[in-house]
């Protein structure tokens, strides 16, 4: 076995092994091998993290001296070095989380953008001058950073989802302690050599490696975080509110989902096929957003599901670093088979397969953990399998009789994070677009974001929004000054 790269983390601008000189082992999802070594950190390695966030963002600091323009420029310029970076960062995430390079590459260079937009709002954010009831009073408003946030971050897409927390915290002024998954911490910390590069003050972005219990537990109940920013599963997300409620932590929470992808009669089939495949086999299905329901009308049910299964069954699978591979590995142990469980289960259920089924063992997945795409029909929107988050390559098929049929079942789940709608009807179209109880509905198309475009989701699927321009605020705090010029002060005992 090939020796293990070595992996330090970031604390107040220093590149530090865990206080305890523990570590732990990154695995390729393709080769199912280790190839990385990560510090294993610790309540004392937190703890000295958000000290220096704290220091760093405090007033007189080198970072809240900072003019709004001059942090806007900083921001701009760390958006120039991620894209000359981008490669690098695109190749160390797919070796890290088996998600392919052909998307990753994409994926790495559109980060950009994030700190370019966020940059030009640094000093776009303005207070008000209220034209209050009191006379000889100057009432105003100013918008100031909450503090030190933790971000904590998936293993999915680590850097696009750091970066949607990143770029409005910093535009923002907050300093921030950053965890990345456990499963995906290299790519954080090949981006850290980038932060180094382009000079954001000492404290200002931090990193520490490690587990839930270990890390994210001292990290979320740290009584000098202000905020904590969460991406990932449902479950974890309700412990991560309920322990920041007891210091009254602001949260933004972007959660699981449920999608519905829904197909009327009237839709052009083809590029719906595509659709449904974009939907839920891109990234392997391991997406919040994956349109993991597909509901589809039930007279063109049938056709529409042979198209699909004779799309889905072309898919190449193999080496996520190959540019022509479409379906990746699954990006660790535990997700692969909580996958294979779900479909165990939806095959008790009664639910069948028209595609796939079973763990992956063609010759070009090699030892990789990789599971076939799994198309199931016959699936009723009662069943786990239609109400449960898979997050993974499983589609379930469900039919539908016309549009208050599919808003129902559309809307029958926890979930509200996203839904797809496919017609050539434009009252159609709207009339979904305004009843679906999802935070995102796309039309004709699926799994499109940008940093122009608020994104989160209703129900369980998470509170607050990430990107676009309103975001800055869910990262500021307002606060009223009042000044009298009054040459009498008045009557003590009554309210003013």
């Amino acid at each position: 076995m090939a020796e293990l790269e070595k992996f330090q983390m970031v604390i107040n601008g220093q590149w530090v092994d865990a206080a305890n000189g523990e570590t732990f082992e990154s695995f390729d999802p393709y080769t199912a091998e280790p190839w990385a070594e990560v510090p294993k950190a610790g309540a004392a390695d937190v703890d000295a993290a958000v000290e220096a966030a704290y220091q760093a963002g405090r007033p007189g600091s080198e970072w809240r001296s900072m003019t709004a323009s001059a942090r806007g420029a900083l921001l701009r310029k760390f958006g120039d070095a991620l894209m000359e970076a981008s490669e690098h960062l695109g190749e160390m995430e797919t070796k890290d989380n088996g998600k392919l390079i052909a998307e990753m590459g994409v994926q790495c260079k559109y980060l950009t953008q994030w700190y370019h937009y966020y940059g030009g709002l640094c000093d776009k954010v303005e207070g008000s001058v209220i034209p209050i009831d009191k006379p000889d009073t100057l009432n105003y408003t100013v918008w100031e950073p909450l503090g030190v946030v933790a971000c904590i971050v998936p293993w999915n897409s680590p850097l696009l989802l750091l970066t949607w927390k990143l770029a409005p915290l910093l535009a923002a002024g907050n300093t921030t302690v950053i965890k990345p998954s456990e499963y995906t911490s290299v790519s954080t910390l090949e981006f850290m050599k980038v932060v180094e590069k382009v000079g954001f003050p000492p404290g200002v972005i931090n990193v520490v490696t490690g587990f839930g219990a270990d890390v994210g537990g001292p990290l979320v109940e740290h009584p000098k975080v202000a905020k904590v920013a969460f991406t990932g599963s449902d479950a974890t997300g309700s412990d991560i509110y309920q322990a920041a409620a007891k210091s009254m932590k602001h949260v933004t929470m972007e959660l699981g989902g449920k999608s519905p992808n829904i197909v009327f009669d009237d839709a052009e089939m083809d590029n719906a096929v595509k659709g449904a495949i974009s939907g839920i086999f891109a990234a392997t299905g391991q997406t919040c957003i994956a349109g993991s329901r597909l509901l589809v009308q039930e007279s063109i049910h049938n056709e529409f599901v042979d198209k699909l299964v004779a799309l889905a069954e072309t898919a190449k699978m193999g080496d996520p670093m190959s540019m022509d591979t479409q379906v990746g590995p699954v990006t660790n142990i535990p997700q692969y088979e909580k996958i294979l469980d779900y479909i165990d289960i939806a095959k008790g259920e009664g639910a069948e397969a028209a595609l796939g089924g079973a763990k992956a063992m063609a010759p070009e997945c090699g030892n990789g953990w990789f599971v076939e795409p799994t198309i199931f029909t016959g699936v009723k929107n009662s069943m786990r399998i239609a109400q449960e988050e898979v997050f993974g390559p499983v589609l379930s098929v469900i039919p539908f009789k016309d549009e208050e049929e599919a808003i129902e079942i559309g809307n029958d789940v926890v979930y509200g994070l996203a839904a797809g709608v496919w017609t050539q009807n434009i009252r159609r179209a709207m009339i979904m677009s305004d009843r679906l109880e999802a935070g995102t509905v796309w039309v004709n198309t699926y799994r499109a974001v940008s940093y122009m475009s608020p994104f989160g989701g209703y129900k369980q699927s998470g509170l607050g929004r990430e990107s676009g321009q309103e975001m800055i605020k869910e990262y500021l705090q307002q606060k009223c000054v009042w000044i009298s010029t009054a040459t009498d002060v008045p009557n003590p005992f009554v309210l003013r």
